[in-house]
């Protein structure tokens, strides 16, 4: 039964051993490297809540628009069918310089911040660009407490100058003066019309997003109206009257 005893010695070598070597575990696999690791996870961990933080930083800033053309586009269809036509993929302001009529310049993505409706003729204005002015005013007009959330346009695409009879007319008007060829990069008409024939509308960010028909008439014009309100209602949440001040 001598097999079965340990010395002394052996008891006392035993004794002497690490906890790990006692336990029968191999050195080797003691877990020094485990804070390292810990923090790397940590670490991983803090990153993704980050960016989780982020994406939900933007998404808040961007849901009031998000929703407002959710809701126009898509909950309130109503069973019809916009007069105006949808421009997909939207075009932003070009970077451009316009001019004043009394010559002064600005940029012309300076008009951001409001809705725009625009047209676009040489200063001569003939009967037609009349007619169309004429629309512009009175569809803006017909808004009511609303008109002020829309501003009236008046790009001319060439270098005549409109006629001093026409100044009482345009006295609520933006009207300025930019390159015809860039002009025409930005807006297009519809396939068989010209650039003339049609009223734009911009939303506040300066994107173009909807043409109407050419050379509207009065039910045409109604119909657009229609169009104008339901956006207006639908932005009501993040867009006010007047642009924002620039820090």
């Amino acid at each position: 039964m001598s097999g079965s005893k340990s010395s002394p010695a052996a008891c006392a070598h035993a004794a002497n051993l690490p906890p790990e070597a006692r336990a029968g575990q191999p050195l080797g696999l003691a877990v020094h490297a485990m804070p390292e690791a810990e923090a790397t996870v940590a670490t991983l961990q803090r990153a993704r809540h980050g960016r989780w933080q982020m994406l939900s930083v933007l998404l808040v800033c961007a849901a009031p628009v998000i929703a407002s053309y959710f809701t126009y586009y898509v909950i309130r269809p109503e069973g019809r069918r916009n007069h105006g036509e949808l421009i997909d993929p939207q075009r932003r302001i070009p970077d451009l310089l316009a001019t004043t009529l009394d010559g002064a310049t600005l940029p012309l993505n300076s008009l951001k911040g409001q809705w725009l409706l625009v047209s676009v003729a040489g200063g001569a204005c003939d009967a037609p660009c009349q007619r169309q002015l004429y629309l512009q005013r009175q569809l803006r007009e017909s808004l009511g407490k609303e008109k002020d959330r829309l501003d009236w346009v008046w790009l001319i695409n060439d270098s005549a100058s409109p006629a001093q009879a026409l100044a009482p007319a345009l006295r609520k008007a933006t009207v300025l003066r930019v390159d015809g060829a860039a002009l025409a990069a930005w807006l297009a008409p519809a396939p068989g019309h010209r650039l003339t024939e049609h009223l734009y509308l911009i939303d506040p960010m300066g994107h173009w997003m909807m043409r109407f028909p050419a050379t509207l008439d009065a039910a045409g014009a109604a119909r657009a109206r229609r169009d104008l309100e339901r956006l207006l209602r639908a932005s009501s949440s993040w867009d006010e009257a007047g642009r924002p001040e620039k820090p």
